[in-house]
């Protein structure tokens, strides 16, 4: 049985065009979401390559760690993500577009860590400066890329999870390219150069494996 809408609702409901235009925008974040998936992969690997050449690696790993344990078995800072949140919106308030996009890629807690040591190391140069960092810096990149997954994930119109696909590979791409630049400027073992073209030869050497086990 049919259900009687207002004239209002009538207004509002989607017409058969805007239905398949919106289906075929799904489809489409899905493409590009599964394109993205190999430069998910060779970037964290890369990465990986890289940080393990710092001395302070323990630190950023211990970060992690940390973040994890709470998280997981102690307390959800739910509250603390919406209000870094809120901030990148005011940041980014005279740009539409970014509003609501740049809360969601944006590690603001990150940054600021960045910010912070490198205003402190005007005034304290010793190495335990650099492992709390290190440590805090993989604190709260963890902390930005789990709530960022759970946000994206729980969209309960995501159909057939192409935003969640899309949204959080562009969102690992972007946090680990920032954070990488971060590191380049700290650690002279860690090459942002290395780290982009390594990251996209590696992409592209994926792509062909594909392509020749598909076609060939």
């Amino acid at each position: 049985m049919e259900k009687n809408l207002s004239p209002e609702e009538k207004i509002f409901q989607p017409s058969k065009i805007e239905k398949i235009v919106q289906k075929l925008l799904v489809v489409l974040k899905l493409f590009l979401g599964i394109l993205l998936l190999p430069f998910v992969y060779s970037s964290t690997k890369v990465f990986l390559e890289q940080l393990f050449n710092i001395e302070s690696k323990n630190a950023f790993f211990s970060g992690i760690a940390f973040f994890l344990l709470i998280y997981l078995f102690i307390w959800e800072p739910a509250v603390i993500y919406k209000k870094g949140q809120r901030f990148v919106q005011i940041i980014f308030g005279f740009f539409s577009p970014l509003i609501k996009v740049a809360p969601y890629l944006l590690p603001i807690y990150t940054i600021f860590s960045f910010l912070l040591y490198f205003l402190f190391l005007l005034i304290f140069k010793n190495q335990q400066l650099l492992e709390s960092f290190m440590f805090l810096f993989g604190l709260t990149i963890s902390f930005h890329l789990v709530f960022s997954a759970k946000s994206l994930k729980s969209k309960p119109s995501d159909y057939l999870k192409a935003n969640y696909i899309f949204g959080f590979s562009f969102v690992w791409l972007v946090n680990i390219i920032i954070l990488s630049f971060g590191f380049n400027l700290i650690f002279k073992e860690y090459s942002f150069v290395d780290f982009f073209n390594q990251t996209f030869k590696f992409g592209l050497e994926i792509y062909k494996a594909v392509f020749k086990q598909l076609f060939l």
